[in-house]
């Protein structure tokens, strides 16, 4: 028997004060767009190893993962979206190999139309929105394909 899963795709949602660290990715798909650091899940890790091991390979950045804070289904693309909450350890941040650059960003700086991906555009909305309130849930949902992505 062959199975074809969906593949996981999990990151964090890096915090250090009150801003957000984003990556401006230097690979296809979304060359040249923001996104927050995240990649392909690997045989043998957790969900949680998986968001800080991308997290550093990506951005450089070490952190303490917090809560689960988004599942994101795209079955368009076959795969699951999984963002945690994460604190940075120290700002000492430097663009890896998948990375032109990587910055903090305060809410007001994002670069909403450069975002990369709806998933990654939606669990900012849900973390800004949260930090507004004061408190923290676990967002799940659907991203289905756009009119725009044919």
């Amino acid at each position: 028997m062959h199975y074809q899963n969906p593949r996981n795709v999990v990151g964090t949602v890096p915090v250090w004060e009150d801003k957000v660290l984003l990556c401006r990715r230097a690979i296809e798909p979304r060359y040249g767009y923001w996104t927050l650091p995240a990649g392909f899940m690997e045989m043998g890790e957790t969900t949680a190893e998986a968001a800080a091991r991308e997290t550093l390979e990506e951005a450089g950045a070490r952190v303490e993962v917090q809560h689960l804070f988004s599942l994101l289904n795209v079955p368009h693309v076959h795969q699951v979206h999984i963002f945690y909450l994460a604190r940075l350890l120290d700002i000492d941040i430097e663009a890896g190999e998948e990375s032109l650059e990587v910055r903090l960003f305060d809410e007001g700086e994002i670069p909403w139309d450069d975002i990369a991906f709806p998933t990654v555009c939606q669990t900012l909305r849900f973390f800004f929105a949260d930090r507004s309130a004061g408190n923290y849930g676990l967002h799940t949902g659907d991203i289905f394909r756009s009119l725009r992505e044919g």
